[in-house]
């Protein structure tokens, strides 16, 4: 059997623990791939995975020799690309995933510039504020805000990512201006929705501690441009990220509340799977996104 696709073929499984899977995704049978995967430890002479009927993991043997498959695999494909001219322009598919706020004020209007840049690119864009699965859905990139949970995809920092609380003017005057977060308790207060039957705003004390605080208000939304519009009409208080409320902000339309009370440790990424090479396509879309985004972006520009 050829050995480099044996190699590709043994990496795969270990990846996703699955014969089925690997097959799928390298194009081949499973019968191939568990054909290639037995050849290989035939001819090292060592057990690569343990298999039961539920479970298929590496082995201690197994683990060792992914480390190393995987360096070489990169050293391959990166030796391939070094020379391979067609490969170097960005092309094909690319497809992106982003929440659905985010999308459509920081990504919408910039796509036909992307597109123009690179013409042999076809971008497929999926706003969606649900959490996207990379691998299992086949997108290329995600761009995700807040603090990312543990896995294996790869992170760019984007941008710095703030949650802002604010009213409108005409609200504050009507209702009063919320100085402490126990002064929540006193107003309307607008709520994104979630599986939790007692929505709470995430903030913190002085000293950087966590303090969930429990809010209540007659409207709850899953989007947060809903939200923002309520505000705007002096429905509540809302808490936001400053890419949907910045202009608002800039234009004195809202009104910053507990500042010294809201966290600000957290960004906007651009999340893509580990792969042994950043696609052309992939590094063409995040450059692009950070010469648009800038060192600060403008929707934080508030003074």
């Amino acid at each position: 059997m050829d050995r480099l696709s044996t190699m590709e073929a043994f990496a795969k499984v270990a990846e996703t623990q699955s014969f089925s899977e690997a097959a799928r995704r390298l194009r081949s049978s499973k019968s191939l791939v568990s054909r290639q995967v037995a050849a290989l430890e035939s001819q090292l002479g060592v057990r690569l995975f343990q298999r039961t009927t539920r479970r298929l993991t590496l082995t201690e043997e197994g683990r060792a020799y992914h480390v190393q498959m995987i360096r070489i695999l990169s050293e391959i494909e990166e030796a391939n690309l070094s020379v391979s001219a067609t490969r170097a322009a960005p092309r094909g598919r690319l497809r992106v995933s982003a929440p659905m706020s985010f999308g459509l004020l920081h990504l919408a209007p910039v796509v036909p510039r992307f597109l123009a840049r690179y013409p042999e690119v076809e971008l497929d864009l999926s706003l969606n504020d649900r959490y996207v699965d990379l691998i299992d859905e086949a997108f290329d990139l995600s761009i995700r805000v807040g603090r990312l949970a543990e896995s294996s995809l790869v992170a760019r920092r984007l941008a710095p990512f703030r949650m802002i609380m604010c009213a409108s003017p005409s609200y504050l005057e009507a209702h009063g201006t919320p100085l402490v977060p126990e002064d929540l308790k006193q107003h309307q207060c607008l709520c994104y929705s979630s599986n939790s039957l007692t929505p709470e705003w995430r903030l913190q004390r002085t000293d950087g501690t966590p303090w969930p605080v429990p809010i209540r208000g007659h409207l709850h939304a899953d989007n947060g441009d809903v939200l923002r519009l309520a505000a705007l009409a002096g429905t509540g208080i809302a808490f936001l990220p400053s890419f949907i409320v910045g202009g608002d902000l800039q234009a004195a339309k809202l009104v910053s509340l507990l500042a010294d009370f809201v966290p600000t440790d957290s960004a906007i990424f651009a999340v893509y799977p580990t792969s042994r090479h950043l696609s052309p396509k992939v590094r063409a879309f995040i450059d692009f996104m950070l010469e648009h985004i800038g060192p600060r972006p403008h929707w934080d520009l508030l003074g």
